[in-house]
């Protein structure tokens, strides 16, 4: 199963869900399924782990990034670029949406209605069942209602991102699986596709999901240690 997303897509979700591997790598198998892709970086909130930061990489295979002017990169607020209101209103065949964490996050999108109207935009929940604000329903509902309400849209899928980072396990994997699927049900929400990390893949029976698998390479590492090497494509 291949992963479906064409348009407009923004990823939003709690701190710490991995809202920005998510948007980078998602961008990476999509300009690898032949789709023409550029990635916005939306998050005004947290100064590290920012798309920004995987810019070089992207770069190398064809994705376009969004970044406000050079020497506003390091700024703990940077400026939306008029750019990308413009990438909104042309999205090719697609364009992401890295956007900052929880309702603070989520208010950039507000901001940008005018762009949005009259256009498709699907505003994807990325959730990791492991953390503490996301690991019941409930908790996971009240994240998207207060979401919904900065961005002034609505959730239109869900991303299960179970991890604990370099403790993540196969069962791991499988128990926020089951978690998204459930989630998924009592919402109404679509599951678009859970993220396994490639280092995990060989060890996990896929056959057990019934939504496409984004394999992540992580790029948002500290100081000391390196960013992966994007993999090669894995087939269905």
């Amino acid at each position: 199963m291949q992963i479906d997303l064409h348009g407009v897509v923004a990823i939003v979700g709690n701190y710490g869900s991995g809202k920005t591997e998510i948007s980078i790598n998602l961008a990476v198998d999509r300009k690898r399924a032949g789709l023409d892709v550029r990635i916005a970086d939306l998050d005004l909130v947290n100064p590290y782990f920012r798309t920004r930061e995987a810019r070089k990489s992207l770069a190398a295979i064809g994705i376009e990034v969004v970044l406000p002017p050079e020497q506003l990169l390091q700024a703990d607020l940077p400026l939306l670029s008029p750019v990308i209101g413009g990438m909104i209103q042309r999205p090719g065949d697609l364009v992401v949406l890295d956007v900052g964490g929880n309702n603070a996050g989520a208010t950039v999108l507000a901001a940008l209605a005018d762009a949005f109207e009259g256009r498709q935009v699907h505003m994807l929940l990325v959730v990791n069942p492991l953390r503490p604000a996301t690991g019941t329903v409930a908790g996971c509902l009240k994240i998207r209602d207060e979401i919904e309400k900065a961005a002034r849209l609505k959730v239109t899928g869900l991303i299960g991102n179970a991890n604990l980072i370099d403790e993540t396990r196969p069962e791991d994997i499988y128990g926020g699986y089951d978690f998204v699927e459930s989630l998924a049900q009592q919402s109404g929400l679509p599951l678009e596709f859970i993220a396994v990390s490639r280092q995990l893949l060989s060890d996990i029976d896929r056959r057990r999901f019934t939504c496409p698998v984004l394999p992540v390479d992580r790029q948002l590492v500290p100081p000391w240690l390196t960013a992966s090497r994007f993999g090669e494509p894995i087939g269905n």
